[in-house]
């Protein structure tokens, strides 16, 4: 609520400021010429965006809405990547998570209404289970502000490395008396789906004449179907071929035998081949609901007292269909011919394979989100000196995936299927078998994952300050805060027939005789029959694929299949990995001292505190099937400076210094796994696993060069402690902090735990690392540009970072068959882009209004891979979006946006140096055409 007095009072301010400026320049050469400067729309939001941010002692940058309810942009991550140092990672083609100058969403905490939340849903084929927020399940218009903090103050909420981002929704308080109204319709076109769906959008908000009451309500709602299409290798990696060019590489055909050595035969099996090699159609159609609401009441100048609320609902049907080659642990039956080894990057880029195993896939993925918010904010002034807040409120994401299903069709005999990856990004994939005819497959496989993830919090949290002098303020308070997180997740997944010596009934229906699994050929029993009306026809479409491949195939028919098999009566066995829980509860306070006057002429403004919080934690998994919880508790000391000073009243040079922490990664906290009493053998995650804690730096110069004008640079560094690593080493079984009670009471350790040492594979505290940048940044107004020119404006930013992480990673075989192994490899920060661009140029004038923006991100290494590939990651990325707006009347408004008009594709890679294709994918161009009423 303060926050949106601040970005009003902030606008005016700016406004102030301009006229002003303006003003004495005109006085200059006409004394009697005066001129009123109206300024409004985008150009407005930036004005009041630089005020929040002059007036701030620490580092902030904040975007603010045009006008109620009107949000600058149609996507909240979308309009963070304006910022310097923030790029953002797109699914399905919208944005989805953020980076904060090198550091991934994992490290980033965000508020909604002054408090922590996350809101998950899922990313590509997999969902977030992890402290990264999602913004993708929100709509834009639902706010009317964005905060980001990059420097630590006392009393901001810890958990960041990065940022702390807040989401600011209405304040129908600081409106005008009376009724206001607000209502927009929008079609949005997708050019790959060939689909129009709705954007709806409304806001009533009324205040009474005497401002002491206020009240508002917004709805958003949408409906947006895209395609995703392109190509994907699923890894690549080694493996020994059962012949090269007719040479056999086994004593025995297909299986068994024993492997002969040769040249061709090892030049194969040390190379790298995709895993399975595939183009496929990708569906996303989405669905969101949003509502807020908030009451107000101020009964005195000196109090105030909100409610409010947020509910948002976000729906995915996420359907996939492939047709590819299974190689991943069948190339010891296949025959590879005619291959073309790069031996700069040692792979086979291109060959013909017999005995290969053809698969076709149908996924299909339901999915909802919903999300809900309800906080109460009371404030009140004592005195002219004395002020306490209290903020209190509880928040639920509950994701949830009831279908995650895949059937699966084979042929594990076709003859001449050929690949080529000369043009790694646009292969040719030929299929010798005819993948049309159901003749040739059988429903060899299904699948089906439901699973939920719950993430809660409960905050109460209290604050006064006190103004001992005009220039020195004391602020103190306390804060309780409890996190729950669960997981669920099942699986009903089962092959039709399972790897057996002998002839043998299938494990689904009991109808079938499935052959031995060393039955090759077409006599081979290992699934039902396909027919056509078990089977769906897909057409591929334009995935940028080269002349010659394979674009129309069959898949099965989900509802058919599920119907045969009855997938969904099959009982569902725990996913035990992804049954998991961890409860946090943060219990703390802060004193923070805030300063300002001058020295020696020299204007300054600072504040200095220290942050204290203890955080209980409680974490479950499943160990040998047995529910295992591990307690601990630590705590933090956390102080942070920050300084600004105004050499003159354009300038300000900032500097800040801090202690920060963000907690351990949910995934790694589990205590679950499995404990071998037999082999003395333990894998576990750490529920012991010790914070991320890192020493942050940062210098800046600001020069408010004109009216809505900033000139900045910021240089920034970070000194990180640790960060998790996998290690397997020797110790004792008490060294895990696990239960004896979970040994396999028949096996030796049961009655002599400690009989010999254990082998521990977990995560552990590695030795960490650091990350050092420099952010630039530019905007302005081209009012000093003659006639119609002047009605321009543009904004530019650059963000360089460089980080230093030693990882531990698996390295290709160097031997046929051979193990993969273990390298100590020095590189940057997952997430982490070197550079990052970003530039707006924007024309405004009475009516009309025009923008157009583009994002560059260069590429980045995501994760550490694995098939002896050296981490994955990202190539670089270009966006370039565009709107025009035309004001019909004062109420009425029509608009026509354009986003990513280039249709870029997303490039994802494995080894860092031999930059191997891993999925190359283009969503199309979405346009977005509408009106607004304003009453």
């Amino acid at each position: 609520m303060r926050l949106r007095q601040l970005v009003c009072g902030a606008s005016m301010l700016a406004l102030g400021l301009g006229l002003a400026s303006q003003a004495a320049a005109q006085a200059a050469t006409a004394p009697d010429e005066v001129e009123e400067v109206v300024v409004t729309g985008f150009r407005q939001s930036l004005g009041a965006a630089i005020a929040v941010k002059r007036e701030s002692v620490s580092s902030v940058d904040v975007i603010v809405a045009e006008d109620i309810a009107k949000f600058p942009d149609q996507n909240l991550a979308e309009s963070l990547q304006r910022i310097p140092g923030i790029s953002i990672q797109r699914d399905g083609g919208e944005g989805r998570a953020i980076t904060v100058r090198g550091l991934s969403g994992q490290f980033t905490r965000v508020r909604v209404n002054g408090l922590e939340a996350i809101a998950t849903s899922t990313d590509g084929a997999s969902p977030n289970r992890e402290r990264a927020f999602d913004f993708n399940v929100f709509a834009s218009e639902l706010f009317n502000s964005l905060v980001v903090h990059k420097t630590a103050e006392a009393s901001l909420d810890e958990g960041s490395l990065g940022a702390v981002v807040d989401l600011n929704t209405g304040n129908p308080l600081a409106g005008k008396d009376g009724l206001t109204f607000v209502a927009s319709a929008q079609g949005q076109y997708n050019d790959l789906s060939d689909n129009i769906g709705p954007r709806l959008a409304g806001l009533a908000a009324w205040r009474s004449e005497d401002g002491v009451f206020g009240a508002s309500l917004s709805v958003a709602y949408s409906e947006n179907d895209t395609l995703e299409l392109g190509n994907n290798t699923v890894r690549w990696a080694q493996a020994r071929f059962d012949s090269v060019d007719g040479v056999r590489c086994f004593t025995t055909q297909n299986s068994g035998g024993t492997y002969v050595p040769g040249a061709a035969c090892n030049a194969a099996a040390l190379a790298f081949h995709p895993r399975i090699p595939r183009y496929g159609n990708i569906g996303h159609d989405r669905e969101r609901l949003g509502l807020t609401g908030s009451l107000q009441w101020a009964p005195t100048e000196r109090t105030k007292v909100s409610f409010d609320g947020l509910y948002s609902r976000f729906r995915e049907t996420r359907t996939e269909a492939w047709a590819e080659v299974l190689f991943r642990s069948n190339e010891r039956a296949i025959d590879a011919r005619n291959l073309t080894i790069d031996t700069a990057t040692n792979s086979i880029i291109a060959g013909t394979f017999d005995d290969a195993w053809v698969r076709t896939e149908n996924y299909k993925r339901k999915s909802q989100t919903e999300f809900y918010q309800l906080s109460f904010n009371a404030s009140h002034e004592f005195t002219d000196t004395f002020r306490a807040n209290v903020l209190g409120g509880v928040s639920k994401s509950d994701a949830d995936i009831p279908v995650e299903t895949t059937f699966v069709y084979d042929d594990r005999d076709a003859a001449g299927y050929r690949y080529d990856y000369t043009d790694a990004r646009s292969p040719l994939l030929a299929f010798g078998t005819s993948v049309t005819d159901p003749a040739s497959f059988q429903l060899a496989e299904i699948r089906d994952r439901p699973s939920n993830n719950t993430n809660k919090f409960r905050t109460l949290s209290g604050r006064v300050e006190w103004d001992m002098t005009e220039g020195v303020q004391f602020v103190a308070g306390g804060v309780y805060r409890r996190f729950d997180f669960d997981l669920e997740a099942y699986t009903r997944d089962t092959v039709v027939c399972p790897t057996r010596t002998t002839a043998g009934p299938d494990v689904v229906r009991s109808t079938i005789t499935c052959t031995p699994s060393s039955v090759f050929g077409p006599t081979a029993v290992y699934g039902f029959a396909a027919t056509q009306a078990l089977s769906k026809t897909v057409n591929l479409g334009n995935a940028g694929q080269p002349t010659g491949t394979t674009t129309t195939w069959i898949i099965p028919d989900i509802d058919a299949a599920a119907a045969l098999t009855g997938l969904y009566g099959r009982t569902a066995a725990p996913d035990t990995g992804n049954i998991r829980s961890v409860r946090e509860e943060d219990t703390g306070g802060y004193l923070q001292a805030n300063f300002k006057g001058e020295i020696g002429g020299l204007r300054y403004a600072a504040n200095a505190g220290v942050r204290y919080m203890e955080t209980d934690q409680s974490s479950t998994g499943l160990n040998n099937g047995v529910a295992v919880t591990v307690k601990r508790k630590y705590h933090d000391w956390l102080p942070a400076v920050n300084l600004a000073l105004f050499p003159t009243d354009d300038i300000i040079i900032r500097a800040a210094a801090s202690e920060v922490m963000t907690r351990p990664n949910l995934g790694n906290l589990t205590p679950g796994g499995t404990v071998d009493g037999f082999n003395y053998r333990v894998t576990f995650g750490n529920p012991n696993l010790d914070p991320f804690r890192a020493k942050a730096y940062d210098v800046g110069l600001e020069w408010y060069f004109a009216p809505q004008a900033l000139a900045s640079i910021a240089v920034f560094k970070k000194d990180i402690q640790s960060f998790p690593l996998g290690v397997t080493r020797t110790g004792t079984f008490a060294s895990t902090g696990l239960p004896t009670s979970i040994i396999n009471p028949s096996s030796p350790a049961a009655s002599n735990v400690e009989g010999q040492a254990w082998t521990i594979s977990t995560i552990e505290n590695g030795t960490g690392g650091s990350l050092k940048g420099v952010e630039l940044a530019i905007q302005a107004p081209f009012s000093f540009l003659p006639s119609f020119w002047s009605n321009f404006g543009g904004i530019v930013n650059a963000t360089f970072v460089d980080s230093n992480v030693t990882y531990r990673v698996s390295g290709p075989a160097t031997t046929p068959g051979g193990a993969l192994p273990g390298l100590d490899v020095d590189s940057t920060l997952y997430g982490l882009a070197k550079r990052a661009y970003n530039a707006t140029l924007y024309y405004e004038e009475g009516k009309f209004s025009a923008r157009a923006s583009i994002a560059y991100r260069s590429g980045f290494i995501d994760n550490a891979s694995g098939t002896g590939n050296v981490f994955e990651g990202y190539n670089s990325s270009v966006n370039v979006d565009a709107s025009v707006k035309y004001r019909v009347t004062e109420q009425l408004e029509l608009s026509i946006e354009g986003i990513n008009l280039t249709d870029d594709y997303r490039d994802r890679y494995v080894d860092k140096q031999a930059n191997r294709a891993y999925e190359n994918n283009h969503f199309g161009r979405t346009i977005i055409f509408g009106v607004r009423y304003r009453m």
